[in-house]
């Protein structure tokens, strides 16, 4: 039998092999930390801010224009709705164009005042060099962006390691950036194999590393990185909970749960996985919910895998075999998974700290804030949470004792490429987007001149 290549399209409803992309050779890597290396140079020191920022611009363009293209490729690569697919392409082009339009003001010189001595002191931020950037299936251009976007308007260079289902969407934003007219070297797309990536963690030539995926993975990368002395970024698994302590319109909430549940299938490490309510709407809250999640049913998409579907069936399996009661509109068919709703599972269970990364929903009663609160944190993972109430006292005091790096409160679908994204605990650490996403890999040099 032969061996399916590592990078390949695989049809998510049924496993089958559409067309696979040979590796990178070893050589082909070496050449591609070579042409980010030397672009660094040019790209830091001799392409102005300003240059930057219309290329980055031009990408943006590219995605708006070719939303549909690009989103076809992803629909055929990992099974996302086309419509899902569309919105992630526009989201990400909106990120290209943030840090275009304020890369000079992140950039600019931040003056530090003196306490007594005289003279000048400030802050200049500027690229370190070549960064590496490893990114996962479940949003390929949306990851992407967060990481490309401000390291590029700061002057890094990056080169790209894509997940192995994603070869068409990864070559297809490398033409992008060409088409853009980025310089060569820039940003780099490579078919490597995990040993070829361990390898060039700890290449010299690599300055930093921004990773997404799982917690085991993750570990390992900074495991190397750390002993190559190399700045890590990670954006690991998440357990978000979903607090419902109050509503004056129990269908609406109920409605953002679901939203923030199966957005992408399920298959989103912020979707607000754990539903924890206040035990007296809590047995209405279930029943609206579960009507909602069963007929979800018709038309549900893939799974990204039929190994991920069978990985969910294992989880909720354990589940049930640790006392928890699932309720679902059938059953498991290749990568189909109907959309179910897990009660009664122990907090103390194995199973309540795992991420289901899918659709299912896990739901708890909640006696006060307190038990509510200890819920939220009683996971090994800290990304983002969810908070509904109509006490804005209580938002803000429940907000604060949340362990956790996002907090939003009475609303799903408020991210923005403004807003800082990462997590806490075992979700990993550091900031993309925002602000604090274009200050990760910058050198953050103090200039201090005495007075003459």
């Amino acid at each position: 039998m032969a061996t399916r290549p590592v990078y390949a399209v695989v049809d998510p409803a049924d496993g089958e092999l559409v067309k696979g992309y040979p590796t990178a050779t070893d050589e082909a890597v070496d050449g591609a930390l070579d042409a980010a290396a030397q672009a660094y140079a040019q790209w830091s020191r001799h392409t102005s801010v300003d240059r930057r920022a219309q290329l980055l611009s031009g990408v943006a363009t590219l995605h708006s224009e070719r939303s549909g293209q690009l989103a076809e490729i992803i629909h055929r690569e990992m099974g996302k709705p086309l419509d899902q697919a569309v919105a992630e392409v526009e989201f990400s082009a909106s990120i290209y164009r943030y840090y275009a339009e304020n890369a000079h003001r992140f950039l600019a010189d931040e003056p530090i005042e003196l306490l007594e001595a005289e003279g000048t002191a400030f802050i200049r931020r500027q690229p370190i060099g070549v960064l590496l950037g490893i990114m996962p299936w479940n949003y390929p251009y949306y990851q992407v962006a967060r990481f490309a976007a401000p390291n590029l308007a700061l002057g890094n260079t990056i080169v790209l390691k894509h997940a192995p289902q994603c070869p068409e969407s990864s070559a297809a934003l490398q033409q992008l950036f060409t088409d853009a007219g980025c310089p060569e070297g820039s940003y780099v797309n490579i078919y490597a194999t995990n040993e070829q990536i361990a390898r060039a963690v700890a290449d010299p030539r690599v300055r930093g590393v921004s990773f997404t995926g799982s917690e085991r993975a993750g570990a390992e990368i900074a495991e190397k990185a750390g002993r190559n002395l190399k700045k890590v970024v990670l954006e690991l698994g998440g357990s978000d909970p979903f607090i419902v302590l109050s509503t004056h319109d129990l269908d609406a909430t109920v409605q953002a749960a679901v939203d923030a549940r199966f957005e992408n299938t399920g298959q989103a490490c912020n979707a607000g996985k754990r539903i924890i309510v206040a035990d007296d709407i809590h047995d209405a809250f279930l029943d609206k919910f579960t009507q909602k999640v069963l007929a979800m049913a018709d038309g549900l998409a893939p799974l990204s895998s039929v190994a991920a579907a069978e990985r969910l069936e294992e989880q909720v399996e354990r589940a049930t075999a640790d006392g928890a009661t699932f309720v679902s509109a059938g059953r498991r068919e290749g990568a189909y998974f109907p959309p179910g709703v897990l009660t009664g599972l122990s907090p103390t269970s194995p199973s309540a700290a795992e991420e289901l990364f899918g659709p299912v929903a896990t739901v708890y009663r909640a006696g006060s804030e307190d038990e509510a609160v200890d819920l939220a944190n009683g996971t090994p993972y800290g990304l983002g949470s969810y908070v509904f109430t109509t006490d804005p006292e209580q938002a803000m005091r429940v907000a604060d004792r949340i362990d956790a790096g996002m907090v939003f409160v009475n609303g799903v679908g408020l991210e923005g490429a403004e807003l800082p994204f990462g997590g806490v605990k075992r979700s990993g650490f550091g900031r993309e987007l925002g602000r604090a996403g274009i200050d990760e890999f910058a050198n953050k040099k103090l200039i201090r001149t005495a007075r003459t």
